[in-house]
Parts: structure tokens; C-alpha cells; sequence
């Protein structure tokens, strides 16, 4: 993905007096890091709220704030739970010279012969790594091919991903990421309908009796 730019400025109202900032069109942001103090920051809704849903834990994006330029990660996005929209954004500046250690966010693809063949359904246990790298080295998601899932039973470790010798994995690896297994029959249901049914037809077959 091409670089992320967010344009930011200084914000001086805090608090409760927010709520006029969101209502302007303005999301309420915390800019914080080791290198500098936090700055209460101000952000486009319009922008902000368009990109946020694509930014993973683990992008870098620039704040450009009013002509000085942080790269970030967002480390928190808070959205109203009736209205479902954007409140306040947390960004935590990093140093590109430093490593840092976050979640990167695993994703699942290819075609898994275990479910094209087999009927099998893929259960995942990990959805997430945690790494150490430096931020240019910092993956958006790490991708994790389930072609190697023939059959129920198959699985993959933390242990199976490859990834550069740049990127220290934090998470334990043998942390299972995703499992092959067959897909559960609620036999159970079948068996209690079955048994429900009897003693209606038992009840309906005496009124019929005492009818005739």
C-alpha cells in the first residue's frame, strides 16, 4: 500500500469540549511516543474516518503535523457503539532507527485440499504475531498459504511461517495458527427432535380414541 498521510494540528481543546470538534467535522487525536511529550491533535473526520478501517495494527502512517512529519502507528481507534463512528484516535510516533515490538495481524489464504476434498472446516488459533523488527521492516500482515492442509488433522505452526531475518518473533512457535478438523454434526438436535416428536403423536393418538 503507497504511504498513508494524515494532516494534523495542534489541538488545544480537551475534555468534554471535544464534542463540538467532532460535530465541526474534526476527530479528537493523541500523538505520544518516547521521543516527544503527547499532543492533543486534531484530524479530518472525513479523511481519517475513510482510511481507518484499512489501517492494520501494524502500518506505519505519517502525521503531518502542520509541516512536521511523525511516522505512527495507530495504536487505538474508538468508535461510538450506537452510531458507529469515529471518536477519538491514539498514535504512538516511532524512531526508525529503533526496533519496536507490535501485533501483526495473520491472514489466511490459498485453497486448503482439506476443505476442497475432505469437507473439512479450518479452525484458526492464532490471528495474530507478535514481533520485533524495526518499523521499515514491520510487516502490514503477515500471510499464511493453507495449500499445505490435505487432510483433517493437518495443521500449522508458528513455527511454519517464514519470514525475514529482519522480523524476531515474539510469539511462542509452537502456537498453533490454524487447524484442519471435520465439520461438527449436532447429532444431539436430531435425536432430541426425534424423541419429542414420540410422545406427541402418543397424546394425539389418545384424543383420536377418546373422539371415536
Amino acid at each position: 500500500m503507497d504511504e498513508i498521510v494524515l494532516e494534523a494540528k495542534h489541538r488545544s481543546v480537551i475534555g468534554k469540549q471535544v464534542r463540538a470538534l467532532r460535530r465541526a467535522g474534526i476527530v479528537p487525536a493523541t500523538l505520544y511516543g518516547r521521543h516527544i511529550d503527547p499532543v492533543a491533535v486534531s484530524l479530518n473526520y472525513r479523511e481519517t474516518s475513510r482510511i481507518m478501517p484499512y489501517i492494520t495494527s501494524s502500518q506505519l502512517v505519517i502525521i503531518d503535523l502542520e509541516g512536521e512529519k511523525y511516522y505512527a502507528l495507530v495504536r487505538d481507534k474508538q468508535i461510538h457503539p450506537v452510531l458507529n463512528t469515529l471518536q477519538h484516535v491514539d498514535l504512538m510516533a516511532v524512531s526508525m532507527d529503533e526496533k519496536i515490538r507490535t501485533s501483526v495481524t495473520i491472514d489466511l489464504h490459498g485453497e486448503s485440499p482439506a476443505v476442497d476434498e475432505r469437507s473439512a472446516v479450518l479452525v484458526t488459533g492464532q490471528e495474530y504475531l507478535e514481533v520485533e523488527c524495526l518499523p521499515a521492516d514491520l510487516p502490514e500482515r503477515i500471510l499464511v498459504d493453507v495449500s499445505s492442509i490435505k487432510k483433517v488433522g493437518d495443521a500449522l505452526y508458528v513455527r511454519d511461517i517464514q519470514l525475514p531475518a529482519s522480523i524476531t518473533v515474539l510469539t511462542d512457535l509452537n502456537e498453533m495458527v490454524v487447524l484442519a478438523t471435520y465439520a461438527e454434526i449436532e447429532e444431539e438436535e436430531v435425536v432430541e427432535g426425534e424423541i419429542k416428536a414420540e410422545p406427541e403423536l402418543v397424546e394425539r393418538g389418545k384424543k383420536e380414541e377418546e373422539i371415536e
